[in-house]
């Protein structure tokens, strides 16, 4: 009996920080999202109505999940892209291997910094470097302020820089590729494309389907960069509104937070059905040695 005791003192401080910090708020939250309130009164309770009104009655909902969904399917697959290229790369018996990779990771240390989002900010401003090397190669410059579209790749291309984490994963999955595979393609006369689509891939496959459910929710929950860049507007008429800046708008800003309660449910359902789908998918592209390579 004693010993057990001891055991619940121990883990004590995880139960109450679970229990304060994360299952009774979400089920505060839950409730809310059917409340209406405004956190300077007593929540009142109105049912569906936030759900209803989200869905039949604003616009800049339905704006703010449309601008999401671009960002993720066209960030998220891009990041990963230029990730495994710099883990390719990397991925070599080089004396300054670490320091290179030591290097393309610290972007994704501060990436998420309100430092770098105003540095951003600068570096594609209508006199900024890039629109001066557009200039240079006798391109026109960008309105990256005032082009919704162009604001929108404005963040895609934040999110692609800050791809460090992916590529250290992906780093050691190579360096878990035996070269014993390699050596033996080379013999049958394969080349560096169909090793890296016959081997790399499909041996690479099962660190990729992590990647991309990890990337993928991250990229839900962006925010700062679109706060900072947008100067809390979502704008340009409403191109760099993501759903988390919304969120928080009508949360903090409208002061809505049953609203916000909800929408943060739909959010939680939308990353969990494209997670569901991801795993669902997996079967037929991810490789796995200990199933006969399924």
């Amino acid at each position: 009996m004693k010993e057990n005791i001891k055991g619940y003192l121990f883990i004590s401080p995880f139960v109450v920080g679970f229990l304060a910090f994360t299952l009774i708020p979400i089920l505060v939250s839950l409730y809310l999202s059917f409340t209406k309130y405004n956190l300077f009164s007593a929540p009142q309770w109105i049912g569906l109505e936030n759900y209803k009104k989200m869905f039949t009655a604003d616009p800049r909902y339905w704006q703010s999940l449309k601008v999401t969904l671009i960002y993720v399917f066209a960030g998220v697959p891009l990041r990963l892209a230029f990730a495994l290229l710099i883990a390719a790369i990397l991925n070599t018996a080089s004396r300054a291997v670490g320091l290179y990779r030591s290097l393309f990771y610290l972007p994704s240390l501060i990436g998420g910094s309100v430092a770098v989002a105003i540095m951003w900010r600068n570096i594609f401003g209508d006199k900024g470097i890039i629109n001066l090397l557009l200039e240079l190669l006798g391109i026109p410059s960008v309105r990256w302020f005032g082009d919704p579209t162009a604001a929108l790749w404005m963040l895609i291309f934040l999110s692609v820089w800050q791809f460090g984490s992916s590529m250290l994963i992906f780093l050691a999955g190579l360096k878990g590729i035996p070269k014993s595979y390699y050596e033996a393609a080379s013999v049958d006369g394969a080349n560096g494309w169909h090793k890296f689509f016959k081997i790399t891939l499909p041996m690479l496959s099962p660190v990729i389907l992590f990647n991309a459910v990890m990337q993928t929710i991250g990229a839900f929950m962006t925010f700062v960069p679109a706060f900072i860049i947008s100067k809390g507007t979502g704008g340009p008429l409403d191109g760099t509104l993501l759903y988390s800046l919304y969120l928080f708008l009508q949360g903090f800003e409208f002061f809505n937070m049953g609203y916000a309660a909800a929408m943060a449910w739909i959010m939680l359902i939308i990353v969990g059905v494209l997670t569901a789908i991801i795993f669902a998918t997996s079967k037929f592209w991810v490789h796995y040695e200990s199933e006969g390579g399924r």
